[in-house]
């Protein structure tokens, strides 16, 4: 049966306190955070206007990356562009914003499909790194650009300071980028060579190429972390071949 937001704004009163007390920001516009907690799977089975969570994760996902790039930048002024891109990807790809969400325990909060809650939606990091980049979303609709800053350092200064220098080395596509400009000054291509499962939980396979060879490939639930899993992938084909190659 259809439900509205003003009814689940209701259902979800408990909810929503102790997820506002996790966060240490209480939202103006309930309906917001109530959104941006608000999978596809379940719009289309509960809500009669089926709105979902993905356009304030698109809003999300670019406000994280002003956010953190301007405190990068304010904190290591020394560091080169490249450095700074690194360290921003290595903290904002899937894995590490489904890191995010899983430490405010986003997974309880979220409202599934009956489908996809079944199958282990709540812990899939697919989910979990949209569902925080809709928060971030959220937050910056309901008290605009400020009260996400400080969250934003209060989040990630911890993880900077925890992994320090090896965030400038985890993100693959940026590193497989430098590696073949270096030895053949041309950067390599990314296809996406076929998606499989329902809308709301599409698994992607993307290979990385160079001069039409595949070097890599990867699958994940976003094209985004599948692009670095076939870096990943690609990097390390390369390096054992230069290996193989000095022996």
């Amino acid at each position: 049966m259809a439900t509205t937001i003003e009814v689940l704004l209701l259902d979800q009163a408990e909810q929503l306190a102790e997820l506002q007390e996790r966060l240490g920001y209480t939202f103006s516009k309930k309906e917001l955070l109530l959104l941006s907690m608000t999978h596809s799977s379940f719009a289309f089975e509960r809500l009669e206007n089926s709105q979902h969570n993905e356009t304030l994760e698109f809003l999300g996902d670019a406000v994280l990356d002003l956010t953190i790039g301007h405190m990068l930048f304010t904190r290591f002024p020394q560091k080169r562009e490249g450095q700074l891109t690194r360290i921003r990807s290595a903290l904002v790809n899937e894995t590490g914003l489904a890191g995010v969400a899983r430490s405010f325990e986003l997974g309880k909060y979220l409202l599934l499909g009956r489908g996809e809650d079944s199958s282990g939606g709540r812990e899939k990091s697919s989910i979990l790194s949209c569902a925080y980049e809709a928060l971030i979303g959220a937050m910056f609709m309901d008290a605009g650009y400020e009260v996400v800053s400080q969250h934003v350092e209060k989040v990630f200064t911890p993880l900077i300071e925890q992994q320090g220098e090896k965030l400038i080395h985890a993100d693959a596509k940026s590193r497989l980028q430098e590696h073949l400009q270096e030895m053949h000054n041309q950067g390599p291509q990314y296809f996406l060579d076929h998606e499989k499962g329902p809308a709301h939980a599409r698994i992607f396979s993307v290979s990385a190429r160079f001069q039409e060879k595949i070097l890599g490939t990867g699958q994940a639930g976003s094209k985004k972390e599948a692009e670095q899993r076939a870096a990943h992938a690609a990097l390390k084909f390369l390096l054992e071949k230069q290996k193989a190659t000095k022996k």
